[in-house]
This record gives C-alpha cells, structure tokens and sequence, in this order.
C-alpha cells in the first residue's frame, strides 16, 4: 500500500513540481493549498501531468481548526510542508503577516500532524537563513545569520521542527536548504508565475522577453567575481522536487532527521543566466547595470556533500535546461493570455 502524503503549498511553484515526482515515486498524495498564491487551474494541470485526478483540500494554514479538520480521518503517513510567504520585500512591510503565515501556520500544521501520527515531516528552509556567509561553498555548518523578516521565519520555522521532533520520538524532520530554483517541467503545463511582480532574476527575464517589463535590471557590476555581477546556485525546479521525494523516503525508512542543502555545488553569475536565456530565446534581452542592492551577497553556492551522502541526492540539470523550460513555460502562458 502507497504511504499517504499532505502537500501544503502544492499548487504552488515549487510545490506543483513535487507533487508530480511524489505520485511518480508512487506516493499517495494530497494538495493542502489556500490558492491565495496560487492559479486555481493548478489541480486540472497537475491531472493532466499524472493521468489521474487530484485531491485537494481547501484550507488555510492560518486556522488551527481547519488543520485540525484537514488531518482527521486522513492517516497520512508524512507532510511536505510548502505553505509560505516568500517575498523579501512583502515581509519588510508586513512582518506580522510573515510570521503568521510562515511560523504559526507552520505550527498548526506541525501539531495536527504529531496529534495524528504523522512520521515524516519535511519542511521547506531557504538558504536565506545563511546570510552573508563569508565562506564559500557554503555548509550546513555555516553559521545561520538572517537578514530579513522572510529569512528569520524560515530559521525559526527549523529551530521549532527540531525541538518538536527532540520530544516527539515518533517524528522524524528534514529540514532542506535549497538555492535559487529555476525552470519548470517541460510539458510547459506548471511553472514559476508569480502574482506579484517577479524579483527572482529568470521570472524578470522571462517578463522582459515577453513585453510584460522594459528591460533587465542589474544590480551591481563591480562585484569581485569573473564578469563583475553576482554569482548564485542555480538549481533546475525538477531536482529540487526530486531532492523532496529522497528525503521524504529518507525519513519514512529510518525514522532519523537531517538537515541538508539542496542546489548544484557551483555558481553562475547574472550574465551567465542572462546569454544562457538569449541563447535559449535566440535574441539579446534588453538590460543595463545599476547599484548594487543592499545586503547581497557577491558570491553564494552550497556545498551538497551531506546531501550525496544522506539521500544520494545530486542535480542532474543544467543552466540550459533552466532557462529552456522556463522560456516554454512562460512562453506559452503569454500566448494564452493573448488568446
């Protein structure tokens, strides 16, 4: 018999992507969503994907009787645990609404899973919680030093899962730290479409390469790095979503937590992803370089050793295949908005 799995956030962007390695891994799985954040044909898209209907439960992480309420009857066997907020800028201005969503949701969720026998929980971190680490690659030993509201939810969000589990034996937690997720799957049906205007660097070119914004904006030119601009981990959506489905199986066969990074173990600096998209949509995408925003880092990447080591995670995607699947995604929801 399949284990039964709830998805919280799994019409979301990274989310959707999992839920399609879970059900091809075999797992029986749920979607817990609000849809607040996200497109409300998700479900039909995700049908379309897999073959098979999905159940979705409607709720919102905020209120604890309709977590409460999701649980019962269920007897799900572990939670993958999506649901947040995760725009840096929206946290600065309403950090109450940050820490509601991202740090009591996720305690509602986490106590209706242990009240009803939950085994597995694997939460969703950020390598946001690292700061600006002064070391590269960056380990899992890093000192956590966040920088903003979003960040600071995420490493509260861990240091609960862990006390939870101390006392909870029955409960195992894996806590994942993952870079930059790009890309999307490449039926083109599911990918990255945010509603609120794009910060992340492939959903503003993908904006600029359709007409929705002006141009790319670059921030800071003069960093100490081999072209000038920053440098980040890149890590394609559908390893992201795999890394998910080993962990989850990691916890479900040893009743032991982890901590673990996921992204590439190396870095790619803007100009990088931007000749890689152009090459992609063969075509130059308008840009030009302005200060450097406050508090980025000039060189960020993880080190993914313990990932190799404790689920045999390693990504198999490339910058290419980011930005190609991106472009098919993004590409094709303009022509149906245009149609």
């Amino acid at each position: 018999m399949s284990k039964r799995i709830l998805l919280t956030g799994g019409a979301g962007f990274i989310g959707s992507h999992t839920y399609v390695a879970l059900t091809a891994a075999g797992f029986d799985v749920v979607i817990l969503d609000s849809f607040e954040n996200a497109q409300p044909d998700v479900p039909d898209r995700l049908a379309q994907i897999s073959g098979a209907k999905v159940d979705v439960i409607r709720a919102d992480i905020r209120n604890p009787a309709q977590m409460a309420a999701a649980f019962e009857g269920q007897a799900f066997d572990g939670v993958v645990h999506f649901a947040a907020k995760k725009s840096i800028p929206e946290g600065e201005a309403d950090p109450a609404l940050y820490y509601r969503v991202n740090f009591e949701g996720l305690m509602n969720v986490a106590e209706a899973a242990v009240a009803n026998g939950v085994k597995a929980f694997v939460f969703s971190s950020s390598a946001a919680v690292y700061g600006n680490a002064e070391s590269m690659p960056i380990v899992e030993e890093t000192p956590i030093a966040p920088e903003n509201t979003y960040a600071r939810t995420k490493a509260m969000g861990e240091a609960y899962l862990q006390d939870l589990a101390r006392v909870n034996p029955g409960l195992a937690v894996g806590i994942l730290r993952y870079f930059n997720p790009v890309g999307a799957h490449p039926s083109g049906l599911i990918g990255e479409d945010p509603f609120q205007p794009p910060t992340n660097l492939v959903p503003v070119m993908a904006q600029v390469a359709t007409g929705r914004l002006p141009q790319i904006k670059i921030f800071g030119g003069d960093y100490p790095t081999e072209d000038g601009t920053g440098v980040r981990d890149y890590i394609h959506v559908e390893d992201l979503a795999r890394g998910h489905v080993l962990s989850l199986e990691a916890l479900l066969q040893t009743g032991t937590g982890h901590l673990v990074n996921l992204g590439t173990g190396r870095g790619h600096s803007v100009l990088d992803v931007l000749r890689a998209y152009e090459a992609v949509l063969g075509r130059d995408l308008p840009h030009s370089i302005v200060d450097r925003r406050p508090g980025d880092a000039a060189v960020s990447f993880a080190s993914v050793a313990r990932a190799q080591d404790l689920l045999g995670f390693s990504a198999r995607l490339g910058l290419a295949e980011m930005c190609a699947s991106n472009w098919a995604f993004s590409g094709a929801q303009t022509a149906d908005q245009v149609t």
